[in-house]
């Protein structure tokens, strides 16, 4: 964080400082006065594994970042089946500003804590604040590039790529790979957020080919299951390769 951002954040409120929104979410674009003004319009709130954020179908109450946890995204089709279509992390947003309802259901797959906006007051401040509005529309797009992976993923990648994607993604947005490059010893261990029959769902294998191939990745030392919600990765590159994750740098024109 800048010096200047940092001295001017002991003008923010305490909790705000240290928030991830503040770092690198829709907070991030604003001075602290701004952010003093936005928390006199949010509160947070705790939701269990499970519980229901927003619904597709009901005019919703607040937009929200996701501070801890994950969310998951899901459409619902007409026989009452739901399909996963994306997971939102710590940073990310909840919610369509300017619309009168989601396309989705937002509901949490883990214990999550969000930072809840009144409606009306978050979008007049989006509205006031074009540096606001410029970094929910860069987040926005970036969305839509993870989108357009997951297109090629369902499309053409092999069910092992498939799901050493979902554990790359998962340990990259942990914000915790840095510290796989490390010289500790110890390495660390990253939460599977979904169900087995939620992976199947949202990566479209069946629940037996995403047990098959979470154990071939083990067998093979790409990752290590260390129970059936958590394991770890000891080194970040062998599974980035094991997923076919291209990276920018990596191509040429």
């Amino acid at each position: 964080m800048p010096a200047s951002r940092t001295a001017d954040d002991r003008n923010a409120p305490q909790r705000c400082q240290s928030c991830v929104l503040r770092q690198t979410g829709i907070c991030s674009a604003l001075t602290a006065e701004q952010v003093t003004r936005l928390s006199r319009v949010s509160h947070h709130r705790t939701f269990e594994p499970g519980e229901v954020i927003l619904r597709s179908d009901d005019k919703p109450m607040f937009w929200a970042g996701v501070v801890t946890g994950v969310v998951k995204l899901t459409k619902l089709l007409v026989d009452g089946r739901q399909q996963i279509v994306d997971l939102l992390f710590p940073s990310d947003f909840v919610g369509r500003p300017f619309s009168k309802q989601t396309p989705y259901f937002a509901e949490a797959a883990v214990r999550t804590e969000l930072c809840c906006f009144r409606i009306a007051d978050f979008e007049k401040m989006l509205s006031d604040n074009p540096d606001m509005k410029q970094h929910l529309f860069e987040h926005t797009l970036n969305k839509l590039d993870t989108a357009h992976d997951w297109m090629v993923l369902l499309g053409r990648k092999t069910a092992e790529e498939r799901v050493a994607s979902l554990l790359y993604l998962l340990v990259t947005r942990a914000r915790l790979a840095q510290s796989l490059d490390s010289k500790d010893a110890c390495v660390p261990s990253f939460e599977l957020h979904l169900k087995r029959e939620e992976m199947a769902s949202f990566l479209g294998l069946t629940y037996e080919t995403v047990i098959r191939q979470i154990k071939a990745l083990d067998s093979q030392g790409i990752i290590t299951i260390n129970s059936r919600r958590e394991f770890s990765v000891s080194n970040l590159e062998t599974l980035r390769l094991a997923a076919a994750w291209v990276r920018a740098e990596d191509l040429t024109i």
